[in-house]
């Protein structure tokens, strides 16, 4: 399925000593990552979902639990949004909330989406990172960006057959590739490091 060009929002939740962090600045074989995600131009979170992605050594996969309406309208304190949050979701998604209950930072993004013809291959592009530090705040910081290098993102998705297909398609352009995680460099910049 090939979206239209939006807004990718997405608050990061992390255990209270950052495990999800820790994990992949060491290279984990087994990871996970908790965040809030809606789309869109508003800045308080609203019909989005709670998603856990997780990887155990070659296997990945993403676990995902709808949230519906606004939260944290007037002003509300993090407590009370992620309380919001909590409220909706079925008791496997809450105990995720409750080992990582540390709202860490926000980030923003544009992201575009292409797709091969055949729809195996797909591509994402995401510009205009920024990213909102939320950590010792009790209200969410949805206005004051954390310094980021710019940087564009791109994503190519395809079953694990056609790995040789894609380097071959892609071999010739001059670019770095490597891994990247948005919630580590957002971590990053907000810690100063």
């Amino acid at each position: 399925m090939e979206y239209p060009d939006r807004q990718v929002n997405n608050i990061y939740f992390d255990s209270l000593n950052h495990n999800s962090y820790c994990e992949n600045i060491y290279g984990s074989s087994s990871k996970s990552k908790v965040r809030f995600r809606w789309y869109g131009d508003s800045q308080e979170p609203q019909n989005g979902s709670l998603e856990i992605k997780c990887k155990r050594n070659q296997l990945n996969w993403k676990l995902i639990y709808k949230v519906k309406g606004e939260l944290g309208k007037n002003g509300s304190d993090w407590r009370t949004l992620c309380s919001e949050i909590r409220r909706q979701l079925p008791a496997e998604g809450r105990q995720w909330m409750e080992m990582n209950p540390l709202p860490v930072l926000i980030n923003r993004y544009k992201r575009k989406y292409f797709v091969s013809r055949d729809e195996k291959i797909r591509v994402t592009l995401d510009t205009d990172l920024d990213i909102y530090d939320q950590s010792r705040k009790p209200f969410p910081n949805y206005t004051s960006k954390s310094n980021l290098p710019k940087v564009l993102v791109l994503e190519i998705k395809f079953p694990r057959e056609l790995r040789d297909h894609v380097v071959h398609m892609f071999g010739d352009v001059p670019w770095r590739s490597s891994r990247f995680s948005k919630y580590v460099s957002g971590f990053l910049s907000i810690n100063g490091r």
